[in-house]
């Protein structure tokens, strides 16, 4: 497995839920600290590496999200069972007979999501999608007493179970937490691209916390790093499989890096989003295009930072987001590197002032 793909591995094989990014932080650590002057940390966990190209040039922030969607135990009934609430965006139905890791104080414990079985179920409710108080996890407990001895305890953390894997010859990845660790390895990758470079500006690059549970680590990195530029790194949906609406820009895994035009909390700065495609046509790297009024990336905070930051979302068209596994194309990220690599390159001070001042 070459180094890109055993980063990936690493990243999406790490646990952190929203609130509970500390394993995934330091594996985060870990990689930025050797290519970073200093390491910068806001007070709930985002981190960002520093490396200075121009002390008098602009800041520039590019960061990924630590957290992936999970659970926290909320109940434990009578017989054992786990309730549970969701952290981030679950559709139910992706859910049953999936395992789980619950992270305790005396170690992690896999459990299976549950729910009535076929058989008993009226006629009207085989039709309806399964709310979640209607499911549990069963980690083989007969009692609250047996899953109490097991160190489980409400405000446990509740992790996906999936390991990576590749397909198409390496040319695919699949697993859980795709969104966003492919955004954090984004960051860590420009930043080693960028050892060797010179460019015209102080460049951060790392990740928030909590973002799919309200964009919530990008408001306290955006105090932090008060960005000039930020580049919000993480997915988008792919409209390549059956019964997608055809009406919407068709981002096909594997065709190019996807930049976000428009969500339900930012639209994309058009001057910078005119440097990227400069550079995109100059580098041959065909773009995409999606919005996503159903949805945010932490582009939303950042782009409030301070008096205003210009602002982009750049990502890549992804299967089955917000489930237990997730395929996004190697392609797509390595040209993503590529493009942003080249675009910080040239945000320097007068270029960075004529798209903030515009008018």
């Amino acid at each position: 497995m070459d180094q890109i793909t055993q980063l990936m591995k690493e990243f999406t094989e790490a646990d952190g839920v929203s609130g509970f990014e500390d394993e995934m932080g330091q594996v985060m650590e870990n990689h930025l600290a050797p290519l970073s002057e200093e390491l910068l940390r806001d007070r709930l966990g985002g981190i960002v590496g520093r490396k200075t190209g121009d002390t008098d040039g602009p800041r520039i922030l590019l960061a990924g999200h630590l957290d992936e969607i999970g659970f926290m135990v909320t109940n434990i009934t009578d017989k054992g069972y786990i309730r549970f609430q969701q952290l981030g965006g679950w559709w139910t139905h992706t859910l049953l007979s999936q395992r789980v890791k619950i992270k305790t104080a005396k170690g992690d414990y896999i459990g299976l999501i549950g729910s009535k079985p076929p058989h008993v179920l009226k006629a009207e409710e085989r039709k309806k999608v399964l709310d979640l108080k209607d499911l549990f996890i069963d980690v083989g407990a007969k009692s609250r007493e047996e899953a109490e001895e097991m160190g489980i305890s409400l405000g446990d953390a509740i992790v996906p179970v999936s390991d990576f894997f590749t397909m198409r010859d390496g040319e695919l990845w699949v697993g859980k937490a795709i969104d966003n660790r492919a955004g954090c390895a984004v960051a860590v990758e420009v930043l080693r691209r960028l050892q060797n470079e010179e460019h015209p500006n102080t460049v951060f690059a790392g990740a928030t916390v909590q973002e799919e549970v309200g964009l919530r680590g990008a408001q306290t990195m955006g105090h932090l790093i008060q960005p000039d530029i930020a580049f919000a790194l993480d997915v988008g949906i792919s409209n390549d499989i059956p019964g997608t609406d055809q009406e919407q820009p068709p981002n096909i895994v594997g065709e190019g890096p996807l930049i976000t035009l428009v969500d339900a909390t930012m639209i994309g700065h058009p001057g910078l989003r005119r440097i990227i495609r400069e550079v995109a046509k100059e580098k041959e790297i065909n773009l995409q295009f999606d919005t996503m009024m159903g949805g945010g990336t932490d582009g939303g905070k950042f782009h409030l930072s301070g008096n205003g930051c210009p602002t982009i979302v750049v990502g890549f068209a992804t299967r089955y987001i917000h489930s237990h596994n997730a395929i996004m194309s190697r392609r797509d990220f390595e040209q993503a590197v590529t493009l942003l690599t080249e675009v910080i390159k040239r945000l320097d001070r007068e270029t960075v002032d004529q798209i903030t001042y515009r008018y």
